[in-house]
């Protein structure tokens, strides 16, 4: 039996409307629990790059990525292990300016990846870029001072290896 693991989908798409609920509905069919999700303008001009963390096996990695390329949107889509990437995310905490001062809070932001973007009278809002788990920690750590809000983006990933989609798209212009 295959192990389960965590892959990273990154799915290059023409911009139309509803293709975000087509892929998702992908992920449904299957009873795959989209982990993490991001959108964003990939690196060529009017393509539109999805990622998607989802927990399953290889086979399924695969099958999945046949069903993503059959919609007539996507143009390319890839799968990555954890080893086959590198991947942050980013997080705003928002808390009480009474604690802004406490050499607690200041010392956290010493030693992680974390700055003050704002501040004002009633409260100030930290940024935070991490791995899951640094951000959890961030959070776990942060909430004795009383969130006020807290946000965190989905994983944003770039492949180590060579993804062939610009030299792809060429061809596909």
């Amino acid at each position: 039996m295959e192990d389960i693991q965590k892959f990273t989908f990154s799915v290059y798409t023409e911009n139309n409307i509803g293709i975000l609920n087509r892929l998702s509905a992908i992920f449904l069919k299957r009873h795959f629990n989209i982990e993490s999700m991001t959108v964003s303008k990939s690196e060529i001009d009017d393509v539109h790059r999805f990622i998607f963390v989802v927990n399953i096996t290889k086979s399924q990695s695969d099958k999945l990525i046949g069903q993503l390329e059959k919609q007539i949107e996507v143009i390319r889509a890839y799968s990555h292990t954890e080893d086959e990437i590198i991947y942050q995310e980013t997080a705003l905490f928002k808390i009480s300016s009474k604690h802004l001062y406490d050499e607690d809070i200041q010392s956290r932001l010493k030693f992680k990846r974390a700055n003050i973007v704002a501040i004002t009278p009633h409260y100030f809002v930290i940024e935070a870029t991490g791995l899951k788990d640094e951000i959890d920690n961030m959070h776990d750590k942060l909430k004795p001072y009383g969130l006020l809000q807290f946000v965190r983006s989905g994983r944003i990933a770039i492949s180590r290896p060579k993804m062939a989609i610009s030299e792809l798209l060429k061809e596909y212009s």
